[in-house]
């Protein structure tokens, strides 16, 4: 088996994880999540509230300090969707991830890894089923290649969500 791209941010009791589909090319060179010069991800965790301070991508590892993990649906490969494909998703393995930590949320970042996982079309917001005992949420992809569907609407809904657990 390959080497991971990135290593999991997971750790017992987080609020959210999230999830995409694999390291883009920028953050596999520079091994830091959502790294690539147009993805919008850590401005969008600070802006929705979910972190008190915005986060630079090689400071991922802090997340846990605010209760959020990080993992992708395909940990072998990197590049965009459409390079990285379906063939290598892992989702008994994200099964096993998520189970293992039993966050409260898990938020996909994008619809083609919540495709991949739930194994059906979905729509934007938290979905009717759980994976590994957390709470599902489909969320519009930070990634500046998806910029035309962008919609910070379902992130607020998640932290409001986050929000009222506490």
């Amino acid at each position: 088996m390959a080497p991971e791209v990135l290593p999991d941010v997971l750790s017992p009791g987080l609020r959210i994880v999230f999830c995409g589909t694999a390291a883009g090319r920028a953050s596999a060179r520079k091994r830091a999540y959502y790294a690539g010069p147009g993805n919008a991800f850590w401005p969008t965790l600070h802006a929705a509230g979910l972190t008190p301070v915005e986060l630079a991508p090689g400071e991922f590892t802090r997340l846990p300090e605010f209760g959020i993990g990080l993992t992708d649906i395909c940990k072998v490969r990197h590049g965009s969707d459409l390079e990285v494909g379906m063939v290598e998703f892992d989702v008994d393995g994200l099964r096993a991830r998520i189970a293992e930590v039993e966050p409260l949320n898990l938020a996909f970042n994008g619809k083609n890894a919540a495709r991949g996982a739930l194994e059906r079309d979905v729509e934007y917001g938290i979905q009717d089923e759980q994976l590994g005992g957390a709470a599902v949420w489909v969320l519009p992809s930070t990634s500046g290649a998806a910029r035309r569907f962008w919609d910070v609407g379902p992130w607020i809904e998640l932290a409001d969500a986050c929000a009222a657990e506490s």
